[in-house]
């Protein structure tokens, strides 16, 4: 992977082990060569990766769309910024720049960015990895419901699968870098036999 698009929070919790894992991360892609793909802020958890990055001597690209500038405000120091209309079109842009996906804590807009990109997995759009950085156990829930949708049958094991996490981000790098999925339509067929 060369770029790996990060989804994250615009807000900081304060925790210590979430700075560590963004500070171990940051060091992970630098040293790998690997390019920042992100939301284009400066704040929360944005904007500490993407300083974690640019201090360690990487690169930090970008996305925001105009209406979130003053909002969000975007990072002054990027090695490229990209300024869009609308939401979609920062989202797609993102997708289009990175070999991967990496969801770290963040709150609801951070959900809607994981949850598209699997989708997207799913029903074959795009066959990039799509990793959780599960820090201090914050993702377990979540982690969890998608266990709870396959014990339901509205999730077939195989598509629970494709959600790769780890707490430790040289671990989740690896499965990243190792993951591979055949996307041969299998969701669009005998969708009541899970």
């Amino acid at each position: 992977m060369k770029n790996i698009c990060i989804f994250c929070g615009a807000n900081f919790s304060g925790d210590p082990l979430l700075e560590q894992a963004i500070n171990q991360l940051a060091e992970i892609m630098v040293n790998n060569n690997i390019v920042l793909i992100f939301g284009g802020g400066k704040v929360g958890v944005m904007g500490m990766i993407a300083d974690a990055i640019l201090n360690k001597g990487g690169k930090a690209i970008g996305v925001i769309p105009q209406f979130l500038m003053t909002n969000e405000i975007a990072h002054p120091n990027l090695t490229e910024l990209h300024v869009v209309e609308t939401m979609h079109q920062r989202k797609q842009l993102m997708s289009d720049l990175c070999d991967g996906f990496i969801t770290m804590p963040g709150g609801l807009g951070t959900m809607e960015e994981f949850f598209e990109v699997l989708t997207w997995l799913q029903l074959g759009l795009h066959n990039r990895p799509v990793g959780i950085l599960n820090v201090n156990g914050f993702y377990d829930l979540l982690l969890k419901q998608l266990d709870v949708m396959v014990e339901q049958h509205f999730l077939k094991p195989v598509n629970r699968q494709l959600v790769l996490s780890s707490d430790d981000p040289i671990e989740l790098i690896s499965l990243m870098n190792n993951f591979k999925v055949d996307n041969d339509g299998a969701w669009f067929r005998d969708r009541n036999l899970i």
